[in-house]
This record gives C-alpha cells, structure tokens and sequence, in this order.
C-alpha cells in the first residue's frame, strides 16, 4: 500500500444543504417534502412513534425490592441418612453431590425421617430438623460460611 492510495476521511466537510438546486441539496434540503419532519424547529425525542403511544410508557418499571443475596441452598432431612460419614458439613455434602458449592451458605429442611445420628455442621436448619437429629442421637453445631482459598497462593507454597 502507497501512502497516495490511502482512504483517509478526517478532514471531510460538513455538507451544505439549502444552498440552491445546483449543489444537489437545495428546495427541501434533504427533509422531505411537508409533515413533522419538514418544519422548523423539529425537536422530538428518539422514543417518539409518530403519536401513538411510545413502546418506552407501554412496557411497565421494575419496581419492588430485589435481593442481592445469594438463597441458601437446601438440602432435605432425608438425604443426610445417605451420607457415609458421621459428619455432615459443607465439604462432604458437596462431594455427595447435595449442594453445587460449598462455599455458600446451607440450610436443612425436614422432610421425611432420620433414623442415623449425624453431626451436623451447617450455617442453618430448621427447629424440626434439630429435634430430629437430637431424636436420633445426633448433634447440630452452626458455622460460619467457609470462604474460598485463592489458587495462586496454594500453587506458590507448594513450590
């Protein structure tokens, strides 16, 4: 590529309209002939549809309250039977597959029986959970959310 065969557009003029036919936008001046458009003083906003009612007004505000916090992720009574230690925190719910990440917040719902005794280390379960779990000889300790370790500090102090 020459430098004569570059397209440059920087220094482009701005286009004169409404100074005679001769220079290909006089008359009309490229709006158009009569309505809205063509008037002096046309100032409307970009939402504006011709006078019908605008798409903007039609569809209606969010309104309300929405909640930034992350739900608690649940896990059922019934399912800690099923576990193969005696200890159920958020590690070992997370390797049977009965929470997506163990590092948000748990909360245990009744729902059926409990007829092994578990220790139960969660951030939350109901009061009919703790008295089933008391019921079968086992213990219910609350805990804070475990945080997660970042991967770079790990990979440095094993070299």
């Amino acid at each position: 590529m020459k430098y004569n065969e570059l397209q440059v557009s920087a220094n482009k003029n701005k286009r004169r309209v409404g100074r005679g036919i001769a220079a290909g936008r006089g008359k009309t001046a490229g709006r158009g002939t009569k309505g809205q458009g063509a008037r002096t003083g046309k100032k409307l906003l970009a939402i504006f549809q011709g006078g019908q009612r605008q798409l903007v007004q039609a569809v209606p505000k969010n309104r309300g309250f929405k909640s930034l916090r992350t739900p608690a992720q649940v896990v059922y009574l019934d399912r800690l039977a099923d576990l193969k230690g005696k200890t159920a925190d958020n590690m070992t719910l997370f390797e049977a597959g009965l929470i997506a990440t163990p590092f948000h917040s748990v909360k245990v719902i009744s729902r059926g029986e409990l007829n092994k005794a578990v220790n139960l280390k969660v951030q939350a379960a109901s009061k009919s959970v703790q008295d089933a779990i008391k019921k079968a000889g086992g213990t219910f300790e609350k805990v804070p959310t475990p945080l997660q370790q970042p991967t770079k500090k790990a990979e440095e102090n094993d070299k």
